[in-house]
């Protein structure tokens, strides 16, 4: 049985939970579907603790989408259009009022359900300013200080857009003690497409011309990447790498081993594009890293690091 938005009919939750314990071979009778993740893990954890498997769905995915990905311009458009179900139910769908209708319901009654905001203009305010910083190590005092808030408030209104699957926030990598390491994380927004909005792009000509095509590009390969990741069974972490000496590693997948990734949007490739990684490698005893491009051809730029299509990182993950 399907129960979508839970949310709302909590007193269910006790006579699932009656039925569950009543047949607990029996699994998987359930599923149970909610759209505010606060309120739904609420009632879950309080009547199914123990009894109850936790999935996070992300907006679709390219493979789900079912798309060229080695077409550039096809990829351009999906990334720019974004991953949200509706707009591949309805192709007519007009991005820009679907999206500005999306924020107000947001802001107007999730936000509302859960927490206070005196000031929701000025949260709007926020997601824009954070929308800049896409791609971008998270550096609380500068945000407040643009968006005249205090820093505690800004913790907060993160938390609430990273539990309600509007950003993402990648953690550093912190292996090596002996280096003095970044210790915040990057800020990703879930989907491209709100991105994009909130940056006023709404054509590929505009996007390829943008200052941003290269954060929206990264922004694009590590959500892709969470969400192959999120849905296996099994854990493998995802973690960037940066030294206060400014060496950056976009994205190193760990489960039994650590593979660094680095990822650039162009076609023509350099060995320079390389030696973040080849530095990163030497000191973690990698075996091997990638350059992750538009570039269809595979290079090596050096002896254990590939440049390939940036598409390779999904077939690369099913190895680890």
């Amino acid at each position: 049985m399907i129960i979508d938005e839970i949310q709302y009919v909590p007193e269910l939750l006790s006579y699932i939970k009656m039925d569950v314990d009543a047949n607990r071979q029996d699994y998987g009778r359930y599923v149970l579907t909610g759209s505010q993740i606060f309120q739904v893990m609420q009632g879950v954890t309080e009547s199914l603790a123990g009894r109850i498997a936790i999935f996070n769905l992300y907006p679709l995915s390219f493979e789900e989408i079912d798309i060229d990905i080695f077409d550039d311009n096809l990829v351009f458009q999906s990334y720019l259009k974004g991953f949200y179900p509706e707009f591949y139910v309805n192709l007519k769908l007009d991005m820009s009022f679907w999206f500005s209708s999306y924020l107000a319901t947001y802001i107007e009654r999730d936000i509302r359900n859960i927490t206070i905001v005196s000031d929701l203009s000025k949260f709007q305010t926020f997601i824009n300013i954070l929308a800049t910083r896409a791609g971008q190590i998270l550096n609380l005092s500068n945000i407040s200080k643009e968006c005249a808030i205090s820093q505690p408030t800004c913790k907060s209104w993160l938390s609430i857009l990273e539990s309600t699957y509007i950003i993402y926030l990648l953690k550093p990598f912190h292996n090596n003690r002996k280096k003095r390491l970044i210790k915040s994380p990057k800020l990703y927004f879930v989907d491209t497409g709100l991105l994009c909005y909130l940056l006023g792009i709404d054509n590929t000509n505009r996007l390829l011309k943008a200052s941003e095509r290269g954060a929206i590009f990264e922004n694009m390969i590590i959500m892709e990447t969470i969400k192959r990741l999120s849905y296996r069974l099994g854990r493998t972490n995802c973690y960037f790498y940066r030294t206060q000496a400014a060496l950056e590693v976009d994205l190193i997948i760990e489960k039994t081993k650590s593979v660094p990734y680095e990822i650039k949007f162009a076609k023509t490739l350099s060995k320079d594009m390389a030696s973040s990684i080849n530095i990163f490698a030497k000191d973690h005893d990698i075996e091997k890293g990638y350059v992750l491009s538009l570039n269809k051809d595979d290079t090596h730029l050096y002896r254990n690091i590939l440049a390939t299509h940036w598409s390779k990182v999904l077939q690369g993950i099913e190895e680890l």
